[in-house]
């Protein structure tokens, strides 16, 4: 899952990271750019030298430029990291969006409520923090059913009942 529970920093007492899905790590960047740039090269073949190799290069190397650059401005909007911490007295998230800007939300742990919109938010089972007057979204990015496993886990570590950590 794209969410975890770590240790906690100083004066927190659980801490949670979420972040996109990569499903595309670099491995398989590299791999799909060389066979889409193998098989653009298939139909030149016939026209190797010819002045038709030049008219159709321009071409074909604009639609490998183009692939590139949809694969990196997708990669470039997906570097998003919330985190959330749940102090003994304060439940404090921060979102990193991925032009470096941050968002923050902080509120007492004992106001705070996590709600589930089924069918109300952007997206079905939409998770919300709920407190000091705001309500704010988290793991909006995860699958549907990633965000009804982060409510049910959510509701239970605001509410004080111990979440497990993974071993150090």
């Amino acid at each position: 899952m794209p969410y975890n529970w770590t240790r906690p920093q100083q004066n927190a007492v659980r801490e949670l990271h979420l972040w996109p899905h990569q499903s595309l790590p670099p491995q398989g960047y590299v791999r799909f750019l060389g066979l889409t740039a193998a098989l653009i090269c298939v139909p030149l073949i016939p026209v190797l030298g010819s002045f038709l190799l030049w008219g159709l290069l321009p071409f074909l190397l604009l639609a490998l430029f183009g692939m590139k650059w949809a694969l990196d401005r997708n990669r470039h909007d997906h570097q998003i990291l919330e985190v959330l911490t749940i102090g003994k007295e304060e439940a404090r998230l921060e979102r990193i969006n991925p032009d470096g800007g941050r968002q923050s939300w902080r509120c007492n742990r004992y106001w705070t409520r996590v709600g589930m919109h089924h069918r109300d938010g952007p997206v079905p089972h939409y998770v919300t923090l709920q407190g000091g007057g705001r309500e704010v979204e988290i793991g909006a990015f995860l699958s549907e059913e990633e965000r009804i496993a982060l409510f049910d886990e959510l509701s239970s570590a605001i509410h004080g009942t111990e979440v497990p950590l993974p071993p150090r």
